[in-house]
């Protein structure tokens, strides 16, 4: 008992055990915090990676794929059995994206991909991810009557960010028609009163179309930036700019671009649009918008060839690895124009099939089983992780350091210990040796001091344990009182694409900690304690 009562007067009375408590519990909460924000990071980022991924990928190894790909997915589904929940074909091929933007042509690299609009939500989590509602609900490659987010659908703010949004669709694209017809009317207007008739047979070759894209040129070179300048959106030209040129029917055709429409794509919002240092999306274009796409063909030597799409939606991951490079389009179209449909057979090629499996089931098993099926040396077959495992081991790796690094500012906290349980056993000489003559035996020193370091541990780990959660749990709030006193953006969302900084609480993870923490506290007073049990009452009081 006397232990116990010496331990709790030391931690009462020496104000010098403070600066071991402090050291304690920053280090604790500091952990606590960085951990809890390290996890939710990963969390976040592993949730968007299995969103575009499925739990298993079977794939060709070459870019043409395998023909009959409901023959594969049954010879799969009887070698992985019940395990299989669901199943979709894709197609994935490099190609390039092209748009122009104030009558400049925009280039970007994409990968393209054809998905079955009915079947690739249910193995991903594709359609949680675009940004009209009824998509969300049931993917569509046709064009929407407006209704598209304004306010991001991922985030809990009110305030919309997405403005251009408002009209995008039908709306926006029969605008576009309407504005083209009013000035196609007007240059040629402006051609017929301007031009004599020695003008007029001088270029009769000139169509009224390259008459319009000559004065576009011309015109769009010279205009001022209007809408960047106004702050308003890249995707409405000027005025003095044709509005439409993508939109203009191909020649032999008679589409009507005001009621019709173009094979519908979904890509990325991160080839699309911009975001401000306000927080605000700006878009090149819009759903309605027409673009260009060239890619090659599944022959042998393959062969580019180019189509114009429609935009009908974004798909935003929050990964800017795939928001930036990936456009999805409906895979019978993709088939066709890559030339991926046997005209004997009628038999169309995938290269990957996507594959969910049930809840609880053994991704790594599942895969093991499907690579002794299928020979290696024509599929691949991998799960979300393997598809991203360079990445997932960085991560990984990367808050094991941190962890190490942090662990050291409790480690210093530990060497404050020490030294200051030394200094009290030269302080307290004469009173172990009084203690000792009394009867006090060696252990009992010895658990004095081991009592005292246990104590200033567990007090030390209780206040950072109370600090840390209370900081992880409540961070968006602190974060944005910090940026209110500073002006200063703490967390920025155009460089990571979140509203709220991500935070999950382990309690495997606080625990270890804890338990580190107090046992670094005890080991440090170790040596202190043996120094004391060792000391003669003789010698102890034989220079009082």
């Amino acid at each position: 008992m006397y232990k116990l009562l010496l331990c709790w007067r030391y931690l009462r009375t020496r104000w010098i055990a403070l600066a071991s408590i402090v050291s304690v519990t920053l280090g604790v909460a500091t952990m606590i915090v960085v951990n809890a924000v390290m996890a939710g990071f990963s969390y976040e980022m592993q949730t968007r990676i299995h969103g575009i991924l499925s739990d298993l990928v079977f794939e060709s190894h070459s870019l043409s794929g395998f023909q009959d790909p409901q023959w594969h997915m049954d010879e799969i589904k009887r070698a992985a059995g019940d395990d299989i929940v669901g199943m979709t074909p894709t197609v994935a091929v490099p190609a390039m994206l092209n748009f122009q933007v104030r009558g400049q042509w925009i280039t970007r690299q994409i990968m393209l991909i054809g998905i079955d609009a009915a079947t690739h939500a249910q193995v991903s989590d594709f359609g949680r991810y675009l940004q009209h509602p009824a998509n969300r609900g049931q993917l569509s490659f046709g064009l929407r009557d407006g209704g598209y987010d304004t306010v991001d659908s991922q985030s809990d703010t009110t305030v919309p960010t997405r403005p251009a949004l408002e009209g995008a669709g039908w709306p926006h694209r029969r605008m576009r028609v309407e504005r083209e017809r009013v000035w196609r009317e007007k240059l040629d207007a402006d051609r017929r009163a301007g031009e004599g008739p020695e003008a007029a047979a001088a270029e009769p070759s000139r169509s009224v179309d390259q008459q319009v894209d000559a004065v576009l040129a011309a015109t769009t070179a010279d205009a001022p930036p209007a809408a960047a300048e106004a702050g308003g959106d890249l995707a409405t030209p000027p005025a003095t700019a044709d509005p439409f040129r993508q939109a203009r029917p191909i020649e032999g055709t008679r589409m009507d671009p005001a009621n019709e429409q173009f094979t519908g794509i979904v890509p990325g919002i991160g080839l699309a649009s911009f975001r401000d240092n306000a927080g605000t999306d700006r878009f090149l274009v819009l759903p309605g918008d027409d673009v260009k796409i060239t890619f090659p063909t599944s022959g042998t030597p393959p062969k580019a060839v180019s189509d114009t799409f429609t935009v009908v939606d974004f798909y935003e991951s929050k990964m800017s690895e795939y928001d930036s490079n990936f456009v999805f389009v409906p895979i019978a179209s993709l088939q066709r124009m890559r030339g991926m449909i046997d005209p004997q057979s009628g038999l169309a090629s995938v290269n990957s099939i996507q594959i969910k499996l049930r809840e609880g089931a053994d991704l790594d098993r599942v895969r093991d089983t499907l690579r002794k099926v299928f020979p290696a040396d024509l599929y691949a077959v991998s799960t979300w992780r393997d598809k991203q495992g360079p990445l997932l081991a960085a991560v990984d790796m990367e808050m094991s350091v941190l962890n190490i690094l942090l662990f050291l500012i409790i480690a210093v906290a530990g060497f404050g210990i020490l030294a200051i349980f030394f200094m009290i056993v030269v302080e307290k000489t004469r009173d172990i040796g009084i203690l000792k003559s009394l009867g006090a035996s060696a252990s009992g020193i010895g658990g004095i001091f081991l009592g005292y370091g246990l104590f200033l541990g567990i007090v030390g780990a209780g206040a950072g344990l109370a600090l840390g959660l209370s900081i992880a749990w409540n961070i968006n709030s602190i974060r944005a009182g910090v940026e209110w006193c500073t002006g200063e953006r703490v967390f920025d969302p155009s460089i990571y694409y979140f509203y709220r900084i991500p935070s999950i609480v382990h309690p495997f993870t606080v625990l270890w900690i804890i338990v580190g923490a107090v046992g670094i506290a005890v080991g440090s007073s170790v040596l202190p304690a043996l120094r004391a049990a060792r000391l003669h009452p003789v010698e102890a009081l034989r220079h009082d």
